[in-house]
């Protein structure tokens, strides 16, 4: 008689998309990677959407909460675990799963535990009991108290708050529209509400596919601050434009909807790939160039240009919790040296008479403010071109020397926004 070897267990059904998350949350913590360039490694062998989908989505709550659910966790635990210990981001996955995306304690605890395979797996489930008989609920959300502190030295302690409420607010979704004439009918059709023409906001939720009007190509996703750059370049009728650092390329179909005649420029193929699959779906037109910005030259001078400069994108902190923890100080002065260089390049495409718009999706003044302030204190052909109350949404005000910057709490009431800070320079010529 012959003996069978016995099959291995079935792996636990959730399984992987837990491990896909510890896999993203270790990458961000420990080595600074963002959590979209993460995914792409941890989800190798994950098949189903849905399942990627829950990892994501997983280690996006523990980053949106994490000083939360540490305290929690703390607040059950003898001796205090250490911050990168795996029993720690653990027991964050669970308390994330249970308390923010409802799922059952018992599931919980069965798609969890098996991430401490030889670990201690006694401790978590009894820190995690705990907790879940005491009844405990989800503290309000709070910044990591490095970028608080630094944010407050920046901005006070009112945008603090503001930007901790903002964590626990999903943003809503807004569409910019090739046609400001369609927003009225688009606003109404979709149930959404309109901040100033060309813009349609909508609750978060569903797939952005599946809105009527995608497959259209009259309006893209494109939160209201990154719109307002290219907005502060106005209309044309056929002249030239250099969008630098353009992909994806929302600002670059806003100028090509506005009549400007646009080159944009990135430095990564695949990003402008995208870019031109937007250009497609919209029936815009562009020329797309795929080179280094420093080490790229025109054929001739531009009428305008529009550098979206990269940067520490702590301005997109409410999409993209993983940022707060990322970014520090040395990032910031690192990305703010290379601003300084870009921007000196940008100024030298630029026609007499005409416009450069310097943009960040950041809130720290060094990449904004001072590194405006430094190049023109050191570059005597141009000067600021102040920015109008008029060409702003309501609730968002040009600063005393006529630059924008976009903060949280600003349009609370409407959902908010991202932070940005932008400046519309002049070539005087």
């Amino acid at each position: 008689m012959t003996t069978q070897t016995p099959s291995p267990s079935a792996p636990t059904p959730g399984l992987p998309a837990r491990q896909a998350a510890l896999r993203m949350l270790d990458a961000v913590m420990r080595r600074g990677e963002s959590l979209d360039v993460a995914q792409h490694a941890a989800c190798q062998g994950i098949d189903e959407r849905s399942d990627r989908a829950l990892a994501m989505a997983i280690a996006g709550e523990v980053l949106r909460h994490l000083p939360g659910l540490d305290l929690m966790i703390d607040s059950m635990t003898r001796l205090p675990l250490a911050d990168d210990a795996k029993a720690r981001m653990v027991l964050r996955i669970m308390l994330a799963q249970t308390l923010v995306l409802e799922t059952p304690p018992h599931a919980t605890i069965a798609t969890a535990l098996p991430l401490l395979q030889g670990g201690p797996r006694k401790l978590a489930h009894g820190v995690f009991g705990s907790l879940m008989r005491a009844g405990v609920t989800l503290p309000a959300p709070e910044l990591p108290p490095a970028t608080a502190h630094r944010w407050r030295a920046a901005w006070g302690d009112a945008m603090v708050e503001a930007a901790a409420a903002a964590l626990g607010t999903p943003p809503p979704l807004d569409l910019a529209l090739a046609d400001a004439a369609a927003t009225d009918p688009l606003a109404a059709e979709l149930g959404g509400i309109s901040l100033m023409p060309g813009h349609v906001r909508l609750p978060r939720g569903g797939a952005v596919e599946l809105i009527p009007g995608f497959e259209e190509g009259g309006w893209w996703v494109q939160d209201i601050s990154a719109s307002l750059p290219a907005r502060l370049l106005g209309p044309s009728r056929g002249a030239h434009v250099l969008d630098l650092c353009a992909a994806p390329g929302g600002k670059t179909m806003q100028l090509a909807a506005s009549g400007w005649n646009v080159t944009a420029l990135d430095n990564s193929e695949k990003r402008l790939r995208r870019l031109r699959q937007n250009l497609k779906r919209t029936g815009l037109e562009a020329q797309t160039v795929t080179a280094n910005l420093l080490e790229w030259r025109p054929d001739a001078l531009a009428d305008a240009v529009l550098l979206d400069a990269p940067c520490s994108a702590t301005g997109i902190f409410r999409r993209h919790p993983d940022v707060l923890y990322r970014i520090a100080p040395r990032h910031i002065e690192e990305r703010a040296e290379q601003q300084a260089v870009l921007l000196e390049c940008a100024s030298n495409w630029v026609k007499p008479g005409g416009l450069l718009v310097y943009a960040v999706c950041s809130l720290e003044p060094e990449e904004g403010e001072a590194v405006v302030d430094q190049f023109l204190a050191a570059d005597s052909r141009f000067e600021i071109d102040p920015v109008r109350a008029d060409e702003l949404p309501e609730g968002v005000t040009p600063d005393a020397q006529g630059r924008v910057r976009t903060l949280p709490g600003m349009l609370v009431d409407a959902g908010g926004l991202d932070g940005f800070f932008m400046a519309r320079l002049r070539c005087k010529g």
